[in-house]
């Protein structure tokens, strides 16, 4: 909260700076928006890109239909920020570029989230994968909390697992036992190892 305040207090200081270097503009010049300019200055504080990396992972990470059947990532070039990865419910993928959309200072977002197709099939495996994977006492735990580790993609009979787990071992579990599932025509790991974690 600190960080969010003394970021929010900068950008207003820097938004009453231009506004004062404006006066003695041109028209031209000063048909600018504050919020353009604003923006401007942002872009160049080296600061701000690791505050809205913390503000976009915990925007997302709130989103209400977020869940395990979901995948969101996003990248960052100055004020933009460009949203990637699959849902299953449109209102995740506009809630999601809505959320990023209001952050301070970002000046656009580029939305290349897919909504997954309806399919009976798919699913059907949804619910055989989340038994077969978290119905396992060792590795329940990967399921809970508001973000879960682990998420279970799955588009036409194949299935992408993606997020975090505590070890090699919890890994190579998880990928057996979504293997295990009938009727799935692939199963793709890129888990990672939590201490691995970047963002």
């Amino acid at each position: 909260m600190r960080r969010t305040n003394s970021w929010k207090k900068w950008v207003g200081i820097a938004a009453l700076a231009i506004g004062m270097l404006g006066m003695g503009t041109t028209r031209g010049n000063a048909a600018l928006s504050a919020s353009t300019q604003t923006a401007k200055v942002a872009q160049q504080n080296p600061k701000y890109e690791a505050w809205l990396t913390k503000q976009v992972h915990h925007k997302l990470a709130m989103l209400p239909y977020y869940g395990i059947f979901d995948d969101l990532s996003y990248s960052i070039n100055g004020t933009e920020v460009t949203l990637n990865g699959k849902v299953l419910n449109p209102v995740t993928k506009t809630d999601a570029v809505g959320s990023v959309k209001h952050i301070e200072g970002v000046t656009k977002v580029n939305d290349n989230i897919k909504v997954l197709p309806l399919s009976s099939m798919d699913n059907r495996i949804r619910r055989a994968e989340y038994r077969s994977i978290f119905g396992y006492s060792d590795l329940y735990r990967y399921a809970e909390g508001v973000n879960p580790s682990i998420h279970i993609i799955v588009e036409n009979g194949h299935v992408t697992l993606v997020g975090y787990v505590d070890n090699q071992s919890d890994m190579q579990m998880v990928y057996m036992r979504a293997n295990a599932v009938p009727g799935v025509f692939s199963v793709t790991n890129q888990l990672k190892i939590a201490n691995t974690k970047t963002a």
